[in-house]
């Protein structure tokens, strides 16, 4: 009789957990599996917050977000982002001061510049008056091509109409870039997956 009720509790007690295993879900692998990414909503990306891989439409060209440069001097801060479309490269410059301003620049070897830059200069047959100047702390995120040093002195030109040029010294490497205000209206941006597409380039 013991015997007997033994094994009737033996098989209750096997029945009982062999439903309960029944109920829980089966995950195999999963102590291997990662969870996806997170997926960045497009209406949430803005020019403020660009990342690398990001996609940057303008006037027909798919420009990729390869690096990004933070300038800091007191308390105020803007942005430079590498952008690329295979062998071009240009700069996305934004900045916050009472109003958006952004320009799209792309890098020059056609104005020669060995000493401090002058206060008016002419590129190209346009006029060019310096409107701000003064030595930046840098911060940066991914591709920026010979811009690496912690410092930068900057000169900001503006010419006729949306015409911009741009000087910077990087530990006495002079770089110039040159093009115009545009309109944060104008670009598209789709959001990336975070990787560099021409990580060769720098």
């Amino acid at each position: 009789m013991t015997l007997i009720f033994g094994i009737l509790v033996l098989i209750t007690v096997g029945t009982i957990i062999y439903l309960i295993n029944q109920q829980q879900p089966i995950l195999k692998g999963s102590e291997n599996q990662q969870l996806p990414a997170k997926k960045r909503n497009p209406l949430e990306c803005t020019i403020f917050n660009l990342e690398i891989g990001d996609i940057i439409q303008h006037m027909g060209i798919d420009w990729v977000v390869e690096g990004k440069l933070t300038y800091k001097v007191g308390a105020y801060s803007w942005f430079e982002y590498l952008l690329q479309d295979k062998e071009k490269i240009a700069w996305l410059s934004v900045e916050e001061d009472d109003i958006v301003e952004v320009a799209l620049l792309e890098p020059t070897n056609q104005l020669d510049i060995s000493d401090i830059p002058p206060q008016e200069l002419n590129f190209a047959g346009e006029v060019y008056k310096l409107e701000d100047s003064g030595t930046a702390k840098m911060n940066r995120t991914g591709l920026t091509m010979r811009r690496t040093a912690e410092k930068c002195q900057y000169f900001d030109y503006e010419g006729s109409g949306k015409r911009v040029l741009s000087i910077e010294i990087w530990d006495g490497d002079i770089e110039v870039s040159i093009g115009e205000k545009i309109s944060p209206r104008s670009l598209t941006i789709l959001p990336g997956d975070g990787k560099t597409v021409y990580r060769n380039y720098d």
